[in-house]
């Protein structure tokens, strides 16, 4: 079996952070082993809360031992202990709205090196998690055709019981039960310069991201 690729700055952070997310939420997981051990891939996951990126790197680094490259709001990282941590841990930060071709080249290098990047694609945490998803941009699917690396479906649902898009939240439930569904890999290949193929990927992701947040919201209630 492959070993760990966590680098100090992640260990340490999941000697901390495992517990204190343990603490906070009722995690219940299923799929995790359809992450790859090695090789390049990438995670793409729905956006409820601003505690998904966070609760997946710890899942993640935690059973299958591999740190992640998340593509980040490129103003988390003007704050002070926020951005101090993100730079530890070699996040990319990505200008939201402007087409950010730098981040995306980062990404696909990162991905070609053989490393796991991870990306929300719908780009902002939603406002109306119940109305279903956001729309679903073509950054993961720019990233995965012209790489050939697999994209791992995650849909993760009840972060946002504590932190929505308004702000962390008081009061009950105390520690909400948070579902993390992982999909079987979806492959791509063509023209990354082909908008039709960029286009189809996009489609399929989407109805994957789907069928994995029903999934989640399955896991969150059946842990209640």
């Amino acid at each position: 079996m492959p070993g760990s690729d966590l680098n100090g700055w992640w260990k340490l952070g999941l000697l901390i952070f495992a517990p204190f997310a343990r603490l906070l939420l009722r995690l219940r997981v299923e799929g995790i082993e359809r992450v790859p051990l090695q090789g390049p891939a990438i995670l793409a996951f729905n956006h409820v809360s601003v505690l998904d990126g966070p609760v997946i790197a710890i899942e993640t680094g935690r059973r299958v031992r591999r740190q992640i490259r998340f593509l980040v709001a490129s103003e988390v990282f003007d704050q002070r202990v926020a951005g101090w941590i993100l730079r530890r841990l070699v996040q990319i930060p990505i200008r939201r709205g402007e087409g950010d071709e730098g981040a995306l080249d980062e990404a696909i290098r990162t991905v070609r090196s053989g490393a796991l990047a991870a990306v929300a694609p719908e780009g902002r945490v939603s406002d109306d998690p119940e109305a279903g998803l956001q729309r679903v941009r073509t950054g993961v699917a720019r990233i995965a055709v012209p790489t050939g690396a697999c994209v791992v479906p995650i849909g993760i649902w009840g972060t946002q019981a504590r932190w929505g898009h308004t702000g962390f939240r008081w009061g009950r439930p105390l520690r909400p039960h948070v579902g993390i569904s992982v999909g079987g890999p979806i492959l791509g290949a063509g023209d990354a310069d082909d908008p039709s193929v960029v286009e189809a990927f996009t489609e399929r992701l989407r109805v994957a991201l789907e069928q994995q947040v029903a999934e989640a919201r399955r896991l969150a209630r059946a842990s209640g």
